[in-house]
């Protein structure tokens, strides 16, 4: 891996260091982009399985990693689906994780999932890059953030049916390697008027005006003293069937988790006020007019939440967090319609 991934000491502690452009890394030209995403996602959730489009969401990150014995590598998880990246040599591993999981999310969990891998060449190729700086949201968890306009691009060909899922091969139907994942949390209600989903993405890649814009909404819910962070500061009563977070590694939690992140789109689930949702609309609205940016959010009253709890060290337990209406789903169904 890359050296900004394995050092710790040169992750970011403060998010808004990853709001600055200068703050990323190109990757390799011989690493590869993964991706899934569930087909229909928004008419899913609105079935209230918002628990199984967050579970496989999540899954392809699951799967990789426990294949490749390290979650040492770059990925985001975007509520219907996630991204990665590992080395050209991993190829055979991601394609496998890829197959299996999406084999899985049809037959375990009824849902029609897409999932491809590209080289970073092809996303060169085409106007756009992948760079990468990591974020250390605790002492024990660092998530990589993304940019460059890459991961949107590929976002955009695979729901085109322009990049293809890895064809058929012997052990696809075999069941992915999902040891660690849980789902099994209640919704957690909010404490300061709504649980807001939120996304943002700039018109232009580096944009000077988006960097300042998203530092400006951050800011507005960093007010809070625990930065709007939608867990509850105690473990609650009813314990996961998992068992592994006890109340000792919960005040953890809320640090390990990825409540806020840039993915060439600031990405936020936030419990905040609903005056907070306001000044934050009406700056989203002005930047819109200027065409700076495309913008989607969505208000419910709860989050949720899917964990992932490496065996080989439970205090690196990672949080992946989602409106409880499909949020990030939802948000981005409205950037389309804008669009």
């Amino acid at each position: 891996m890359i050296a900004s991934l394995t050092n710790r000491e040169r992750a970011y502690n403060e998010f808004a260091s990853v709001l600055d452009q200068s703050a990323y890394e190109p990757l390799p030209e011989d690493w590869l982009i993964g991706m899934t995403d569930i087909v229909h996602s928004t008419e899913v959730i609105g079935q209230g399985r918002y628990r199984d489009v967050n579970r496989a969401g999540v899954a392809i990150i699951a799967a990789l990693g426990n294949a490749l014995g390290t979650f040492d590598f770059p990925f985001t998880f975007g509520g219907d689906g996630a991204a990665f990246a590992v080395q050209g040599t991993a190829r055979d591993t991601a394609e496998m994780a890829l197959r299996q999981v999406a084999a899985y999310a049809e037959r375990e969990l009824g849902l029609e999932m897409r999932a491809g891998l590209t080289s970073l060449r092809d996303i060169r190729a085409n106007g756009h890059d992948v760079r990468i700086a990591p974020y250390a949201a605790s002492s024990n968890v660092t998530y990589t953030m993304f940019s460059g306009g890459g991961i949107r691009w590929m976002e955009e060909q695979l729901k085109l049916g322009r990049i293809q899922s890895p064809g058929d091969r012997e052990g696809s139907a075999d069941a992915p390697d999902l040891t660690g994942l849980s789902c099994d949390w209640a919704p957690f209600a909010n404490n300061n008027g709504t649980i807001l989903s939120l996304l943002v993405a700039p018109r232009a890649e580096e944009s000077a005006a988006f960097t300042h814009l998203a530092k400006r909404i951050v800011e507005v819910f960093d007010r809070d003293p625990r930065n709007s962070i939608p867990l509850p500061q105690e473990r609650p009563a009813g314990d996961p069937k998992s068992g592994r977070i006890n109340a000792k590694i919960w005040t953890t939690a809320a640090q390990n988790s990825d409540f806020r992140k840039y993915d060439d789109a600031l990405r936020l689930t936030v419990d905040c006020s609903l005056e907070q949702v306001e000044i934050v609309r009406s700056m989203l609205k002005a930047a819109e007019l200027r065409g700076e940016v495309t913008y989607g959010l969505h208000c419910q009253s709860h989050a949720i939440m899917t964990c992932f709890v490496p065996s080989s060290n439970p205090h690196a337990h990672r949080h992946f967090l989602d409106g409880m209406d499909g949020g990030y789903s939802m948000a981005a169904a409205m950037m389309r319609k804008a669009a």
